[in-house]
């Protein structure tokens, strides 16, 4: 079971952006995380006021944004999360890269955590048999392209 943070569906996008932009510029600054998630300024000033007060980052005006240890286990979860619904919706439901994404995307937030650790636990046991369970998915892969599902 995963610890539990409190964070609305906004703010873990706002955790999860800070993380990925400092996994890919070594610092997150105000700029950053608006041009990331299509904000404005003063709504990502709000959201890290926010999470500051939490205790997830550490944040002063003008200063780069770093994420405290809970802060980073907050992103990672999130990240988990939101990886574990598009493997499944790619890998499982024969969903396309760009669909499944943006239904993480959405899942990640409302799903409850025995949703998703099901998932996760689904897709393992999946990957524990990948000759026994490879006709299966066959199988369903077939159906579901002789039966397309309504749009």
């Amino acid at each position: 079971m995963q610890q539990s943070f409190d964070l609305s569906a906004s703010l873990e996008d706002y955790i999860e952006a800070i993380y990925n932009i400092i996994a890919e510029k070594q610092t997150a600054r105000n700029k950053d995380i608006a041009a990331r998630l299509d904000v404005s300024g003063a709504s990502v000033t709000e959201a890290l006021r926010s999470l500051a007060r939490k205790g997830l980052i550490n944040y002063a005006p003008y200063e780069a944004i770093t994420l405290t240890n809970s802060g980073r286990k907050a992103a990672l979860d999130v990240i988990r999360r939101h990886n574990a619904l598009k493997q499944f919706f790619v890998e499982v439901l024969d969903i396309d890269e760009k669909t499944a994404e943006q239904g993480a995307c959405r899942v990640e937030h409302a799903a409850p955590q025995a949703i998703i650790d099901r998932i996760i636990h689904f897709i393992n046991f999946l990957e524990s048999r990948p000759e026994e369970n490879r006709r299966l998915m066959e199988n369903f892969l077939a159906f579901s392209r002789r039966n397309p599902t309504p749009k």
